[in-house]
């Protein structure tokens, strides 16, 4: 076994990595770029190299210093993680050629499987199907019109070298097509260096449902059972479970030899997942088309780990130091049902655009071991930390277990509702809209989950008004009660001689304007109001950030946690995050800011798609961003005439920064 290696990545999977090594007695090196100074995962490792400056090509992209960073550290492996060099065959071979063994698959299977159009047509010559589509190296446009329109719409276009959701369109028509081939090849020039791509007949309901494979140097291959990865959204994975719902154990015995049989036709070794296309059959079986392998660790690896009782790094760490396999086929166990959700900054609300910002409340569930208890955190950050733009937008994952798929939701969601975070825009409240879904709970599971529960997922109302308004009014009177203790002349309770006091609460809530006001009575009573609505109300501070808030009828137990002037209620049912408001400016905003094109967040200008002088109409694309690997098409806010352009191509710009001035039309 290895005495020292070195990690060659950053975030959650250099601190999972640097757990196990950690409890196997290997030292381990980390290496970071000047934004990752204070990282945690620095701090996770015994050591650490300055590799860079902050954007990954400048960094965690470049091969050479981190091989000459294990070197000189004495490191004697290298592990990629996952993204990054992780799938490059040029970093492992550099690794093999300096006398590092690297933690990961033989150059020669990278590359197998590196572009997807020749992994495809090597996987036919092992007899896994595959999705009817064209796979050839003839990347003419005209071509590969030709060929989707033979293939039949809808079509899926994929970078062959991508990965991550990234480089991928789906196109409905054929006057789509040339559009979107742009801009699938620009991404995946941008992503991967590579923009040749791959056409295949778009599965209107597909399952996306993986099987991790493991092998080692002395010809033993086994499966680990599957993943179920169907819940996605811009073709990216949100929730990953394990077993997959439904599945069939002939069906699994099936899918696992195909994705031995795929392992073992590029020679491969360690850690890698084979993922399958898989849809319904009219006798409600599933049919199962291979779409391509990753030679690496999963971000979901840890719903395996779950339900099978082992660590894949450890046995990552064993295969690569010429270890045979701990375990045969045979004497793999299955143990009840993994959740895992990904935690990202993002805005569900605005098309999932990646958010950055400062993890200013970052308060998480108490992790419990999976042996005697249910609840996982694999994180690479903390309180305080900042969610960059140069990274993938993941804060951290939340993996739960339970006996059965009924019990594992019910813990996910009690999880998900202790997942506090204030200061970036992030998905948790939408996780748990998607695990209540009546779709992910029976479960119906497809791709489309998220677009077909549109209505329950994204026109639902967050934790109630009322009740998100009685958190704020409990915590500036708590925050009121501890400067009377200190200072009694600061009392501001509304006692009063005579009659009943009015306190106004002026609130932002989703982009309205929102006006409560608290009356207490001269005997002590208090009564919430907003509108033509009453409630009693009553509250009790239970320490830090807890109170018990009593509104009318009914007892809630909330967490506020207050970042300046904005405020993050949580409870049981749901969250909301409230902002208080200056009435007096808040009275003198107008409308002026209206039909700006602005940045929704820092990133790159890549394409610009109108001129100055040029008319466009209200939704008509105007501009290309790129951000956190990304792109993002923005479009006009109103009808107008194209002023003037204040960004060129290339530009890097603020969020909130105008690209370009509207005139209204003449």
């Amino acid at each position: 076994m290895f005495s020292k290696i070195l990690i060659a990545n950053r975030g959650e999977i250099a601190c999972r990595v640097a757990a196990t090594a950690r409890r196997l007695g290997i030292r381990t090196v980390a290496v970071y770029s000047e934004a990752d100074a204070d990282a945690l995962h620095v701090q996770a490792c015994d050591e650490a190299v300055l590799i860079g400056g902050p954007a990954p090509r400048d960094s965690y992209l470049r091969g050479e210093r981190i091989v000459a960073a294990a070197l000189a550290t004495g490191a004697q492996a290298v592990h990629p993680g996952y993204g990054f060099l992780s799938e490059n065959e040029d970093f492992a071979q550099a690794c093999a050629d300096a006398g590092l063994a690297f933690i990961g698959p033989p150059p020669s299977a990278i590359k197998a499987m590196g572009l997807k159009a020749e992994s495809k047509q090597l996987m036919e010559r092992a007899g896994v199907p595959l999705v009817p589509g064209y796979h050839g190296a003839d990347q003419d446009p005209a071509l590969l019109a030709r060929e989707a329109a033979r293939i039949g719409f809808p079509v899926l276009i994929k970078a062959s070298a991508g990965g991550g959701g990234k480089g991928m369109r789906i196109v409905t028509q054929a006057d789509e097509f040339a559009a979107a081939l742009a801009s699938c090849q620009r991404e995946a020039r941008n992503s991967f260096g590579d923009d040749a791509v791959l056409v295949e007949r778009y599965v209107t309901r597909p399952r996306h449902i993986e099987i991790q494979v493991f092998a080692d140097a002395h010809g033993h291959c086994v499966y680990l059972f599957e993943r179920d990865c169907s819940v996605q959204r811009r073709h990216q994975k949100v929730l990953e479970e394990a077993p997959a719902p439904g599945l069939g154990e002939a069906r699994r015995a099936e899918m696992g030899a195909a994705a031995v049989a795929a392992a073992q036709a590029v020679g491969y070794v360690g850690a890698g997942t084979v993922e399958f296309i898989a849809e319904p059959t009219e006798d409600g079986d599933l049919r199962f088309f291979f779409m391509e392998m990753n030679t690496r660790l999963q971000v979901e690896h840890p719903v395996t780990e779950a339900i099978t009782g082992l660590d894949l790094v450890e046995w990552q760490l064993r295969v690569a130091a010429g270890e045979p396999l701990p375990l045969r086929q045979d004497q793999l166990q299955r143990h009840g049902h993994a959740i895992e959700a990904r935690i990202c900054a993002e805005n569900p609300d605005a098309q999932f655009l990646p958010a950055t910002g400062t993890l200013q409340v970052y308060r998480t569930p108490e992790a419990t071991a999976f042996e005697r208890g249910s609840v996982r955190i694999d994180a690479g950050v903390r309180e305080g930390d900042a969610i960059s733009p140069h990274y993938d937008s993941m804060i951290a994952k939340l993996i739960v277990h339970g006996a059965d798929r009924a019990q594992a939701l019910a813990r996910l969601d009690a999880a998900l509702a202790q997942m506090h975070i204030v200061g970036v825009h992030n998905n948790v409240a939408f996780l748990r809209r998607v695990v209540g879904t009546r779709s992910f709970a029976q479960p119906d599971l497809d791709t489309a989950l998220i677009e077909r529960e549109r209505a329950a997922l994204f026109d639902a109302p967050p934790l109630a008004l009322p009740v998100a308004a009685a958190g704020a009014v409990a915590h500036a009177l708590a925050v009121e009660a501890a400067a009377q203790d200190a200072d009694p002349w600061s009392r501001r309770d509304a006692w009063r001689l005579h009659g009943a006091a009015l306190r106004r609460f002026d609130l932002e809530v989703h982009g309205a304007h929102q006006v409560f006001t608290l009356e207490r009575s001269h005997r002590g009573e208090q009564v919430l109001v907003h509108g033509g609505e009453r409630w009693p109300f009553a509250c009790v501070a239970r320490g830090g950030a807890r109170h018990d808030v009593t509104l009318g009828e009914r007892r809630w137990s909330l967490a506020v946690h207050a970042v300046g002037e904005r405020l993050g209620v949580f409870a049981a049912e749901g969250s909301a995050l409230l902002t208080h408001v200056d009435p007096i400016a808040h009275a003198g905003e107008g409308a002026a800011e209206g039909g700006r094109l602005s940045a929704p967040m820092p990133g790159k200008v890549i394409a610009l798609l109108a001129r100055p002088g040029e008319a466009v109409t209200q939704g008509q694309p105007l501009a290309v961003m790129e951000a956190m690997k990304m792109e993002h098409t923005l479009t006009a806010p109103r009808d107008g005439t194209v002023a003037e352009l204040l960004y060129a191509v290339g530009d890097q710009v603020l969020e909130g920064a105008e690209l370009l001035r509207l005139a209204p039309i003449e």
